[in-house]
């Protein structure tokens, strides 16, 4: 007796390909985006009210307006959230804006180092890693959709 697993052609050799919106990767990066949308509006409302959270540094090669980069985090900030929930949806276009959006967020927290150091450096480092998840998945995403 043969059972149908040892047929020709019965084995599911090709499996239902790998989805990238669902990768752990991917939602994590969404969550992340979300988290550094949050902080960089509360970063943007501490800036415009001129806390004294922030010190400016002198001599320092690239030197802003302290409520002009309040301005900047909060509207970054918000669109951060949004590129977030989007991201989650699994949408293609979703992913590039999420990409966009993480390189802005990266540069514009390098461009921060002087008013808050250590947590400007911290949100370089996550919006990289945004970008690195969701470039990630849409790689393995183009990869796997075999056709059988």
């Amino acid at each position: 007796m043969a059972s149908d697993a040892t047929q020709p052609g019965s084995a599911n050799v090709d499996p239902r390909p790998w989805h990238g919106p669902t990768s752990g990767t991917t939602v994590f990066a969404a969550v992340l985006m979300m988290f550094g949308g949050a902080m960089a509006i509360f970063e943007g409302i501490a800036a415009v009210a001129k806390d004294d959270l922030f010190i400016s540094t002198r001599n320092y090669v690239f030197e802003f307006s302290l409520a002009g980069w309040g301005w900047v985090h909060l509207i970054l900030g918000v669109v951060l959230v949004f590129a977030g929930c989007a991201v989650l949806t699994g949408a293609l276009w979703a992913r590039f804006f999420g990409v966009l959006v993480a390189s802005l967020g990266a540069l514009a927290n390098f461009l921060w180092v002087p008013y808050y150091p250590l947590w400007a450096l911290a949100l370089v480092a996550v919006n990289i890693f945004v970008v690195w998840a969701l470039c990630t998945g849409m790689h393995r995403e183009a990869g796997d959709g075999r056709v059988t």
